[in-house]
C-alpha cells in the first residue's frame, strides 16, 4: 500500500511540475502576442467614421442574430450571408486597398489582409458560430419533441390495443 501511495505522490509531483512548466511557457509565449495585439490596436484611428460604422454594423448584425434566434429560416439566411461576407473578404480587401483615400485617413488594407481578417471576417465568423450553436440547440430541442411525440403515440397505440 505504501508503494502505491508513494507512486501516486511521485505522479502528482510530476504532473504539478509539468503544469507549472507549461503555464510559465504559455505566459512567456503570450507576451509577444499581447504586445503585437496592442500595437495593432493602437495603430488604428478608431475615430474614423467608417470604422465606427463597421463596428455598428457588427453590433447590429449580432443583435439581429440574437433577436431572430427563434426564426430558423431567417437564421440560415443570416448564416449564409455572414459566410458569404467572409468569402468575399479578399476581394473586398483588394478593392478597398485601391480606393482607401476616398474614405480613410490611412491605408489599413495590406496585401496579406490582416486588418480585414481581424475587423471584418473575425466578427462575421463569431456571429456565424453563434447562429450555428443556436441552430444545433434548436435541432436538439426538435429531436426531443419528436421523440416525446413518438412515445406518446406508442403509448396511445398500446392502450387502444388493450381496449
Amino acid at each position: 500500500m505504501e508503494e502505491l501511495k508513494s507512486a501516486m505522490e511521485e505522479h502528482v509531483d510530476l504532473m504539478a511540475d509539468l503544469v507549472q512548466k507549461f503555464s510559465s511557457e504559455l505566459r512567456a509565449g503570450l507576451g509577444p502576442a499581447l504586445d503585437n495585439f496592442m500595437g495593432f490596436f493602437h495603430a488604428i484611428d478608431w475615430k474614423e467614421p467608417w470604422l465606427m460604422g463597421l463596428l455598428a454594423f457588427h453590433v447590429g448584425l449580432l443583435l439581429v442574430a440574437i433577436i431572430s434566434r427563434k426564426n430558423t429560416n431567417f437564421q440560415m439566411l443570416l448564416f449564409l450571408l455572414t459566410l458569404a461576407g467572409v468569402y468575399l473578404a479578399e476581394r473586398l480587401n483588394s478593392f478597398l486597398g485601391k480606393n482607401w483615400k476616398s474614405f480613410s485617413g490611412q491605408n489599413y488594407f495590406d496585401p496579406s489582409g490582416l486588418f480585414m481578417s481581424v475587423l471584418w471576417s473575425g466578427p462575421l465568423l463569431v456571429i456565424a458560430m453563434i447562429i450555428l450553436i443556436n441552430t444545433l440547440f434548436s435541432l436538439c430541442y426538435l429531436i426531443v419533441r419528436w421523440k416525446r411525440a413518438e412515445l406518446r403515440h406508442r403509448a396511445r397505440a398500446a392502450r387502444s390495443k388493450q381496449d
